[in-house]
């Protein structure tokens, strides 16, 4: 589907264009990647940088080993190879481990839906060396999730962090529990929800109907059907600002295979995912070449799909890592008003009215007993003002 550029580009550093060409290479052909205007005045250091930034060095070794007379510098090829092959190994290991968790739980009746890593590094791209995981994500029942945990403890891996409940606020808050192991090095993340509040979530045993067969395993372990996974992975990549070019690597690669548009489109506005899908794939095709089916067309036109999708550069002209702390006030900033622009009205009004349901924090701040936390309702917006005031202090 051919479409006239709706996005403003020319803000990319060289090295992240050269890096952009090259992914989108599988698309344009290996001749356009060849351009030797595309090497030019290109810091080698800052494009390694970028490259590990966005975890595409695995498809990026492989694609420039096929460019033919591509002028990369001979130690670039070498950092990469030695990546490429590090990450095999990482990605082996993690095989292993989601193969003994999906045993497992499985072993004890609880159902699983591994949602990264391995598995969806096979789903995506035929051969798991050739995609990053840095943990396992598996999505479970939330009835499971005491079973889960015990089991997961039991088996060596500790919990990060406590979820910290307040009249059940942390089922809808918050989507997921991290646990690691000491030991095997190995990080886990169960989800109970596909994404956190106000965001809607199917339900697991709509998503357990539509499953499919994860293929790399010696057991039977499941995984999101392409369909789900397409609205898991636009809204995964919209919450984070589509920072990291590999969540929409991921989207090229998964377009490419069958999908139901017509279920999927529909789904989509059932659960409010309409703009963010039609953000990924406006970023898909603009950056990447992506070819879009015709029924998305409406999607791509969507004023507020290009608003959000123009939002989401912000990110790739900075090389923003939402996930090392401290964030820079700037860039805090920009995300909050960011996160705000993905929701829809009907999101806007839950995301406000959910200021209103009491926080762990206000417990922290006065606690009562648990017979009275009913009054910590009435009680929130003096208790809100109380830690505004404490802070500016």
């Amino acid at each position: 589907m051919k479409r006239d550029s709706v996005l403003t580009i020319t803000s990319l550093s060289n090295e992240m264009k050269l890096l952009v060409a090259l992914l989108a290479a599988d698309n344009e052909g290996e001749g356009a990647a060849a351009d030797e205007a595309l090497y030019r005045d290109i810091e080698w250091s800052q494009f390694l940088a970028l490259v590990r930034h966005h975890r595409v060095f695995p498809q990026l070794y492989v694609t420039l080993k096929r460019v033919p007379k591509a002028p990369i510098p001979p130690y670039v090829m070498q950092v990469l190879k030695r990546d490429y092959r590090q990450n095999t190994i990482r990605m082996l290991h993690l095989a292993g481990e989601m193969e003994t968790i999906g045993h497992l739980l499985a072993s004890n009746g609880i159902r699983a839906l591994f949602l990264k890593g391995p598995s969806l590094a096979h789903q995506l791209y035929g051969d798991i060396s050739l995609r990053t995981s840095g943990d396992i994500d598996l999505l479970i029942p939330l009835r499971d999730l005491d079973a889960a945990d015990r089991l997961l403890q039991e088996n060596g891996y500790e919990k990060e962090e406590s979820v910290e409940a307040l009249l059940g606020d942390w089922k809808w808050r918050r989507h997921h529990v991290n646990y690691a192991h000491p030991e095997k090095k190995t990080k886990v993340e169960v989800h109970w929800r596909l994404h956190p509040g106000p965001a809607k979530s199917p339900s697991f045993d709509e998503l357990w109907e539509r499953k499919a067969a994860c293929k790399i395993t010696n057991v039977a372990l499941f995984q999101l059907g392409n369909d789900d996974l397409l609205l898991y992975l636009a809204t995964h990549g919209a919450r984070h600002g589509w920072s990291r070019l590999r969540w929409l690597a991921d989207v090229d690669r998964l377009l490419k295979q069958t999908i139901a548009w017509g279920p999927l489109l529909r789904r989509a506005r059932r659960n409010w995912q309409e703009q963010l899908l039609g953000q990924a794939l406006l970023l898909a095709t603009e950056l990447l070449n992506t070819k879009v089916d015709e029924r998305t067309s409406d999607l791509l036109r969507s004023n507020r799909a290009k608003r959000i999708a123009q939002g989401a550069m912000f990110y790739l002209e900075r090389t923003v890592n939402l996930h090392s702390t401290p964030i820079e006030e700037e860039v805090a900033s920009y995300h909050q008003r960011y996160l705000f622009a993905l929701m829809g009205s009907r999101q806007k009004v839950l995301f406000v009215l959910s200021f209103l349901h009491p926080y762990s924090s206000d417990a922290q701040l006065l606690p009562l007993p648990k017979p009275l936390h009913f009054l910590y309702y009435p009680l929130r917006p003096v208790l809100w003002a109380w830690r505004r005031t404490k802070k500016t202090a």
